[in-house]
C-alpha cells in the first residue's frame, strides 16, 4: 500500500529522532555520558549566546570564546550585546567568556558558530569558517570533538573544517578528533522558536561521535535532536530549509506582480486560495535577512561544484531581489493616481531593519528599495525607532527621520512593520502629511478601511 507523503515523513521524523542508527548504537553502545564535558563555544553572536547560555543552564562548564574584546568585555559585564536573551541571563550564567583562544584547550566540545555571508560576486564566504578552524586546531586537545553550526554548503564540514584541524593540529580525524554538524535553526528577535523548541538535527564522522553529540544536545534542548544519517545530509538540510521558504515566497511576489498587471488585490486572491486544505499560506513581500536570501546561493554553489547547475534556486532569487522595484512601482503608480509628480515627492519610509522589532539592516532590502524609488527622482527619509539614525544615513546614504515628525511628507511607505508603528494613529498623522497622501503597505499589516478612511491613496503588494 502506498503512504501518503505525511505519513512518510512523519515515519522519517520518528526514525531519526527515536530509532534512527539502531545498528550503529550496537557499535556505539549506548549514549556516552556527558554530564561532565567542558564545551567551548566559538563566536558569541545570536547563534553562539544561546547555545552557551543553554548548555549553561544545564549545568555544563562552558567557555565563550570570540576574537572582539569588546563584546568579551560586555558579556563580563553582565550585558547581552545580541539582545537576544537579555542581561538578566547572562549575568546569571558562570560561562567562561574570553578572547584568549588558549581556553579551546579545555573542550571536549567545540561548537563554530560563525557568520558565512555571501562576497561581493554572491559567492559563498567561508573566511570566517576557516578562521575559526585555524584558530581551533592551534589550541585543540586530543580526543575533542568540534561541531560546525554554521550555515554552508554539503561538504564543507569534511572537507574544509576537518582538513584544517588535521594541518594544525597534527592529528588524525576519526582517531584523535572528531567532527559533527548541527545546523543552527534560530531566527534573530524570534521570540517564539527558542533553541530549546526547535529540533536540533545532529550528525558526525562515527557512530560512537553521533551518540555522543545526540546526548549533548538532547540534555538542552526540549524538543529532542534527529540523527542525521551522515553530515552532508545534515549540510543539505539546513539549506533545503530556507531555499523552501525563499522558493515560496517568491512564488507570492510573482502573483502579486501578475495581480498589479491585472487590476486584483493579491491579499484577496491569497484569502480565496487559502480555504483549500493543502494551500500553503505565504505573504508577498521583501526578502531580506542572514539565512532567506543567502542559502539558496550556498545550496546552488555546492550543486554547481557537484556538475549542475539549478534553474528554480536562481529563478526565486532572480524574483525576490525585484522585489524593491516593484514596490517603488506600486509607490509611483499611487502617486500617479493622487496626481503628484514623483520626482517633486517627498516620502517617508517606516522601517530600516530586514524584520519587525530587530536593529539589524545590514540586509535590508529596505536599502535596495531607497535607490529604487531614487530612480524616480523620489525624495526619501527613513524612521527607524530600532535602529540609530547614523547607521541608516551611512548605509542607506539618505536623510533620516524621527517617528513623530511627519510634516511636509506626501506619503508613507510602510516597510518594516515594527510593532512601535502599530501604535501610530494615522488618521492623525495624515493630517501632519501634505493633501492627498499615500500609503504603500509592504507586507499588508494595516487595516485598509481605517487608512482609506484617513484620506490615504492605499496600495499593498
Amino acid at each position: 500500500m502506498y503512504q501518503t507523503p505525511s505519513t512518510s515523513r512523519e515515519r522519517s521524523y520518528a526514525d531519526g529522532v527515536v530509532e534512527r542508527a539502531a545498528d550503529e548504537r550496537s557499535t556505539a553502545d549506548r549514549a556516552p555520558d556527558v554530564e561532565s564535558a567542558t564545551v567551548c563555544v566559538v563566536g558569541l553572536g545570536y547563534v553562539g549566546v544561546p547555545l552557551a547560555v543553554a548548555f549553561d543552564e544545564q549545568g555544563y562548564d562552558i567557555v565563550g570564546y570570540d576574537i572582539d574584546p569588546d563584546r568579551v568585555a560586555e558579556f563580563r559585564n553582565d550585558r547581552d550585546p545580541t539582545e537576544e536573551l537579555g542581561d538578566d541571563r547572562i549575568a546569571d550564567s558562570q560561562i567562561r567568556f574570553t578572547d584568549d583562544p588558549t581556553a579551546i584547550r579545555d573542550a571536549d566540545y567545540v561548537l563554530i558558530t560563525v557568520p558565512t555571508p555571501l562576497d561581493s560576486g554572491q559567492n559563498p564566504e567561508l573566511a570566517f569558517v576557516r578562521s575559526a578552524a585555524e584558530t581551533v586546531a592551534e589550541h585543540v586537545s586530543e580526543d575533542t570533538t568540534i561541531v560546525l553550526e554554521s550555515t554552508v554548503y554539503p561538504g564543507v564540514t569534511r572537507d574544509t573544517v576537518a582538513p584544517i584541524v588535521e594541518e594544525g593540529s597534527g592529528f588524525t580525524l576519526g582517531d584523535e578528533f572528531h567532527v559533527g554538524y548541527s545546523p543552527e535553526r534560530l531566527s534573530p528577535g524570534d521570540q517564539g522558536r527558542t533553541l530549546q523548541e526547535a529540533v536540533k538535527i545532529v550528525s558526525a564522522d562515527t557512530a560512537r561521535s553521533l551518540e555522543e553529540l545526540a546526548a549533548l544536545y538532547d540534555s538542552a534542548v526540549d524538543a529532542g535532536v534527529y540523527r542525521a544519517p551522515s553530515i552532508e545530509t545534515a549540510e543539505a538540510a539546513k539549506v533545503l530549509e530556507n531555499v523552501q521558504r525563499d522558493l515560496n515566497i517568491a512564488l507570492m511576489n510573482e502573483m502579486a506582480i501578475i495581480c498589479d498587471h491585472l487590476g486584483l488585490d493579491t491579499s484577496e486572491v491569497i484569502d480565496a486560495a487559502a480555504t483549500k486544505w493543502n494551500f500553503h499560506d505565504y505573504s508577498p513581500g521583501l526578502v531580506g535577512g542572514h539565512c532567506i536570501p543567502v542559502d539558496p546561493l550556498y545550496l546552488a554553489h555546492g550543486s554547481e561544484r557537484a556538475g549542475f547547475s539549478p534553474k528554480l534556486i536562481f529563478q526565486g532569487r532572480e524574483v525576490n531581489e525585484y522585489m524593491p522595484k516593484h514596490v517603488a512601482e506600486v509607490t509611483v503608480k499611487a502617486f500617479n493616481a493622487v496626481g503628484t509628480v514623483p520626482r517633486d515627492a517627498r516620502l517617508l519610509i517606516l522601517g530600516a531593519a530586514y524584520k519587525p522589532n530587530v536593529g539589524d539592516i545590514r540586509t535590508s532590502e529596505v536599502k535596495s528599495l531607497v535607490a529604487a524609488l531614487g530612480e524616480y527622482d523620489v525624495d526619501c527619509a527613513v524612521c527607524d525607532p530600532v535602529v540609530d539614525d547614523e547607521v541608516i544615513a551611512d548605509a542607506f546614504g539618505t536623510e533620516t527621520a524621527t517617528l513623530g515628525s511627519f510634516d511636509d511628507f506626501d506619503g508613507i511607505v510602510l516597510a518594516t512593520p515594527h510593532d512601535a508603528f502599530a501604535d501610530l494613529d494615522y488618521e492623525r498623522v495624515a493630517e501632519s502629511l501634505n493633501s492627498d497622501p499615500v500609503f504603500v503597505d509592504v507586507d499588508g499589516v494595516a487595516d485598509r478601511d481605517e487608512i482609506g478612511r484617513a484620506g490615504y491613496e492605499y496600495r499593498r503588494l
